[in-house]
């Protein structure tokens, strides 16, 4: 957050479509990270290498050197395919928009892809041996020098442009640096470097077999918001007062100036709880359901899958009205400073209002897309998932035109939305049931607490002492929504926050 605040500071959401190029050339490397480096690869390859690496430990070196050497060979190809695009559109795009610059930063920061997607296979190693800290500390490195290249660059160069460029070159040596860091407690816990392809052959397909379908499924969120971004910069007009020629008729651009870093800036506030509870929620129940479709238990794993839907609507239904309440004032007190103006931060908080209105649904997905890996579906998750991905492209096409950027955060919510349902509907084919009551009955007390939470945060927010201070806007009314939300909860003897908190009483 320190990073993203130092940077709207720095580059505002217009400057000249500094952040909109910034932003989406980073997303470029970043999209290959979560997918290759912390998303269907590493997944796949887990439980293969532990496997292993109980058994025979050589031979788990052996998969673990075949693996790493493919995919540097892999990485390698796509960064010198992506500078080659970059070059021919730097060569050819009009010098008047934003095209050459979104090209060089792309260009520039296109080899971060290669260390970090390596280094979180190493991280995947050594948490398979039982080591955790350093890999849990390595991606702090990238926001270490985000930062410092942030805070640096005004005292080198007044030039948005170069101070962009700065920012990117500081991502590429993070990533550099996150894969150094984790070499040696690697090689102190026995690696040895041990290429050879007949007896890692079948550990490498068996990876590559799980992968795929893996990858698809797992890329449905990723792909919505790269297509967010695509459509915010490809959309947005040159400058406010440009027009675009459609069929002849000239008509007034969808989007402004700044579209794209809207978007940016308003992922960051619903990706919070997606990641402390959606994704925790998630990773945590896999092995479990994965332990009861391996006995044919499919009652009980409807039961368990219930429980972690349960557990993140508790918390995902509650955090999206929050979030949707406080978008203005939140939005303000991180953003407006520098060259991120009052304006930024209103269109900014229409973005986080309208992203967040599906948080739940975000976390929700994340449970029931494992419940499908668990007894072994890798396939409808994907097919969902696509149609959805389609569907979206097509509601963002339609809804930028009365909306604006708004409509690209509204289109992914909704799918998102639909998406739950279709899932969690598709489940019954295979005899695997949700508990319906037991859903319902966390709904209505969930809903009840939370709308003790928007009466108290609506009431706060009307109070004229603390609109004088953006930070008490902020803390006073989300933090007394808070216990406000709590305690109806423990009164309504909500079970999962009993869960939640490390207390059995389900």
């Amino acid at each position: 957050m320190i990073r993203d605040i130092m940077t709207a500071a720095l580059f505002g959401l217009d400057g000249g479509g500094v952040m909109d190029a910034f932003a989406l050339a980073f997303r470029l490397p970043n999209l290959a990270r979560r997918l290759f480096g912390e998303g269907a690869l590493t997944a796949s390859f887990l439980p293969v290498f532990t496997a292993m690496w109980e058994k025979d430990r050589p031979q788990a070196w052996q998969l673990a050197s075949v693996l790493l050497t493919w995919l540097s060979g892999a990485l390698l190809g796509l960064v010198l395919l992506g500078e080659l695009i970059c070059w021919l559109v730097w060569q050819t795009a009009d010098v008047n928009t934003s095209l050459p610059l979104l090209a060089g930063l792309t260009a520039t920061m296109l080899p971060y892809m290669a260390p970090v997607c390596l280094a979180a296979q190493v991280s995947a190693m050594l948490n398979a041996m039982g080591h955790f800290r350093v890999p849990a500390l390595a991606p702090l490195l990238l926001n270490v020098c985000w930062i410092a290249a942030a805070g640096l660059a005004p005292y080198f160069t007044d030039d948005k442009q170069w101070q962009a460029y700065g920012l990117a070159s500081a991502i590429v040596i993070s990533g550099g640096l996150q894969l150094v860091v984790q070499w040696p407690v690697l090689k102190e816990l026995g690696f040895r470097w041990d290429y050879q392809w007949q007896p890692a052959s079948e550990g490498t397909r068996k990876v590559l077999r799980t992968m795929y379908p893996m990858l698809l499924g797992l890329a449905v969120t990723q792909l919505n918001t790269l297509a967010d971004s695509l459509i915010a910069f490809s959309l947005a007009a040159p400058s406010p007062e440009a027009t675009m020629n459609v069929w002849g008729n000239e008509v007034a651009y969808p989007l402004q100036p700044g579209a794209n870093a809207a978007v940016y800036f308003g992922e960051r506030l619903y990706q919070f709880p997606l990641g402390l509870v959606g994704m925790a929620v998630a990773t945590v129940i896999y092995p479990l359901l994965s332990r009861h479709a391996a006995r044919g238990d499919k009652r009980q794993l409807g039961e368990d899958l219930t429980l972690g839907l349960r557990l993140v609507l508790a918390v995902g239904v509650p955090a999206s009205l929050g979030l949707v309440m406080m978008a203005q004032p939140v939005s303000a007190l991180l953003f407006q400073r520098g060259e991120f103006t009052a304006l930024d931060a209103e269109r900014t908080a229409a973005m986080i209002a309208w992203y967040s209105s599906g948080v739940w649904a975000y976390c929700a997905l994340s449970v029931l897309v494992r419940g499908y890996y668990a007894i072994g579906d890798y396939s409808t998750p994907v097919r969902v998932g696509m149609a959805t991905v389609g569907l979206n492209l097509v509601l963002n096409l339609v809804l930028i035109w009365p909306l604006a950027e708004v409509g690209l955060a509204l289109a992914t919510s909704a799918t998102a939305m639909l998406q739950v349902f279709v899932l969690g509907l598709l489940c019954r084919r295979y005899g695997v049931s949700l508990n319906l009551p037991a859903l319902g009955e966390t709904l209505l007390k969930t809903g009840l607490a939370s709308l003790g939470l928007g009466l108290t945060v609506w009431l706060l927010l009307q109070v004229p002492a603390l609109q004088s201070s953006r930070t008490l806007l902020v803390l006073v009314p989300s933090l007394a929504g808070l216990m406000v939300h709590l305690l109806l909860a423990f009164l309504l003897r909500q079970a999962e926050w009993h869960l939640l908190l490390g207390r059995q009483r389900d």
